[in-house]
């Protein structure tokens, strides 16, 4: 009993910024490639009509379905962060939606789950460039 007191003593008197530090280490999506002028028509068309990509910041397949529309277009489009320690985490609204997998497009109240081309999203949402 004594070996679990004292160390639970040890991490009581911690200063609570050094328990919380983890909290400082919020990360995000970043885009690196150049978007076109259709990838940015296309997501404002998305964020206009009410299009949704559910994301984390650490899936390699959020990141392969952002670069397809470039850093630029990326800003456009409505995206919810749903991993806890993500800039913006919306994690009780991915849970509430039962989002399984990411990405996640959420297209007139229907989810798709995974990495669709820019013809695939144009195609689903009736976008016309």
């Amino acid at each position: 009993m004594k070996r679990l007191i004292i160390p639970l003593l040890v991490l009581l008197t911690l200063p609570s910024d050094v328990l919380s530090s983890h909290l400082n280490n919020l990360r995000k999506l970043i885009v690196t490639s150049e978007s076109s002028m259709e990838s940015i028509e296309l997501a404002k068309y998305l964020k206009d009509n009410g299009v949704v990509k559910y994301s984390a910041y650490w899936c390699p397949n959020c990141l392969n379905q952002s670069e397809l529309f470039g850093k630029q277009a990326y800003r456009e489009l409505n995206v919810v962060e749903c991993a806890r320690d993500g800039i913006n985490s919306q994690t009780q609204l991915c849970i509430d939606k039962k989002i399984k997998g990411f990405p996640t497009w959420e297209i007139n109240g229907k989810l798709i789950l995974g990495v669709l081309s820019l013809k695939e999203l144009s195609k689903l949402t009736g976008f016309k460039n």
